[in-house]
């Protein structure tokens, strides 16, 4: 799925509006229908709705909204401005309000007065997309005060007090919604962890924008839906052999660190790999024989790698456990001034190549880095928010020639190209040491299977946050082992032959 800017979704609607056609109040209608049928499926438990709506065409989404479960027979009370200048559809939405004698219409300031028991649950639509500046004087305070009500809160389209492409001051006051309920797209704040944070559970829901206009119209920001994956995704050949899904290595472990590498491996081998090699110390040979017998063992030093040999036609992912002994280093950059095959590097891998802004130069072409915020910084320097890292991620992977998956709450997957894939799959449960090691394991499992680099990098990041939500529904998000991730993989790979195998 595309994302666009606020500019880009508003040249949508005026695109479908001309070419459906529809009238403006109609797709508000069409947006506002869309709404309701959520809100009645997921709150039939509650009875009253407080409706907060500003004067623009936001707070006509939200009139319309309150018309609607109105006459579903839900109990409704509006806070506006009732002297504000209302945008015409907000105008003609408020004026079909007051026509109505059951639904109650006070000012913003009677909220401080009014009772909200359990049953109510608070709709944000003050502000939308066209917001450009914080919130201030009345507005700032009634968002203070309904951000300290428990009562379920549901903002529509977009968190008053958010800009849709970016940050606010970093003073600035947003609502703190539970469910977002966003029209056709997501928005990149939603996507970030500093403005993420207000959005709460996001609900993309289609109120039928042009798809002319949203196939037609470029944008270099993604999210990985299950359209993206379902076109990156291969069914195996049922003639195929293990020569067909090639060689994958890797290189990790040192005296204490072999569950890194054990992790690694056992998901490089349960991704499907035609031959899995591990790379490793001696003092991880029993435990990796005995934990991944299937994957074959090659030793690259005592206690620690300090030789790699690997074979040339195997794609090598390099980096847990690695550890950072002087040793390692060297032989690690010095494999690396001779290697040219795109690779894949990790944990201390980036490390040892965070000790000298010249050793990045050595990675090849290609290559897939998998940083966490700490080594991103370690790598290129620190930015003041998420936004800014992500542009000077564009900008590295642009100066370099790399895919950079920058690992987060949402990670991105970023190309040299400039392109940007959120990834919306995973969750918390995934907070836990060895998850990035599965990580690598994954990716270059792919890699070896003939997928493209971005192709392995977006599969790779959707596969193992696919694979962390079905554990964390066996075992919690608090309890699940990054070993449980690994044991959902089949699940995960019998969900996408379903979604894209021709079924009679």
């Amino acid at each position: 799925m595309k994302i666009f800017t606020a500019e880009q979704i508003r040249n949508c609607d005026q695109y479908t509006i001309k070419n459906e056609p529809i009238s403006s109040i109609q797709l508000m209608e069409r947006a506002a229908e869309a709404c309701v049928e959520w809100i009645s499926e997921n709150c039939n438990h509650h009875r009253n709705f407080a409706i907060f709506c500003g004067s623009g065409n936001n707070g006509g989404d939200g009139f319309a909204v309150a018309r609607l479960l109105y006459q579903k027979g839900f109990d409704i009370d509006i806070f506006t401005n009732s002297k504000a200048k209302f945008s015409p559809d907000a105008q003609e939405n408020f004026k079909h309000i007051k026509e109505i004698l059951g639904i109650t219409v006070r000012e913003f300031k009677d909220a401080m007065n009014y009772r909200f028991d359990s049953r109510t649950v608070i709709i944000d639509a003050l502000f939308g997309t066209g917001l450009s500046r914080n919130l201030e004087g009345e507005i700032k305070e009634l968002v203070e005060f309904l951000n300290l009500k428990n009562n379920i809160k549901i903002s529509i389209d977009l968190p008053s007090g958010l800009l849709a492409d970016g940050m606010s001051d970093a003073d600035a006051v947003a609502f703190e919604a539970d469910y977002t309920l966003s029209f056709q797209f997501w928005k990149k704040s939603f996507l970030h962890i500093e403005t993420g944070q207000f959005t709460g559970k996001v609900q993309i829901l289609d109120i039928n924008l042009s798809q002319d206009y949203i196939e037609e119209t470029e944008s270099d920001d993604f999210v990985v839906d299950d359209e993206i994956v379902k076109q990156i995704f291969k069914v195996r050949n049922e003639f195929s052999h293990k020569g067909t899904y090639g060689k994958a290595t890797i290189a990790g472990g040192s005296y204490g660190k072999i569950g890194a590498a054990v992790l690694s491996t056992r998901a490089a081998l349960r991704t499907g790999a035609g031959l899995t090699f591990v790379l490793a110390p001696k003092c991880g040979y029993e435990i990796l024989q005995t934990s991944d017998p299937e994957a074959m063992f090659i030793e690259g030093g005592t206690n620690y790698i300090d030789r790699f040999e690997i074979d040339e036609t195997s794609v090598c992912g390099i980096g847990p456990g690695l550890g950072t002994h002087k040793n390692t280093s060297e032989s690690l950059l010095k494999f690396l001034k001779n290697y040219s095959k795109p690779l894949i590097l990790d944990a201390d891998a980036l490390n040892i190549l965070a000790e000298n802004p010249e050793n990045l130069l050595l990675i090849p072409e290609k290559s897939i880095i998998t940083p966490h915020p700490k080594e991103f910084e370690r790598l290129f320097g620190k930015a003041d928010n998420s936004f800014k890292r992500t542009l000077l991620a564009k900008n590295k992977a642009h100066e370099l020639q790399i895919y950079i998956v920058l690992k987060d709450h949402h990670t991105q997957i970023i190309t040299p190209e400039g392109k940007v894939f959120y990834n919306i799959t995973g969750n918390s449960g995934l907070a836990k040491g060895g998850s990035g090691d599965i990580l690598t394991g994954i990716i270059t499992s792919l890699l070896a299977q003939h997928y493209s680099e971005e192709q392995a990098a977006v599969l790779g990041v959707w596969f193992h946050g696919k694979a962390a939500e079905l554990a964390s529904e066996r075992h919690s998000k608090e309890s699940m082992l990054p070993t449980d991730v690994i044991a959902e993989f089949g699940n995960v790979f019998s969900e996408l032959n379903a979604k894209v195998q021709k079924v009679l």
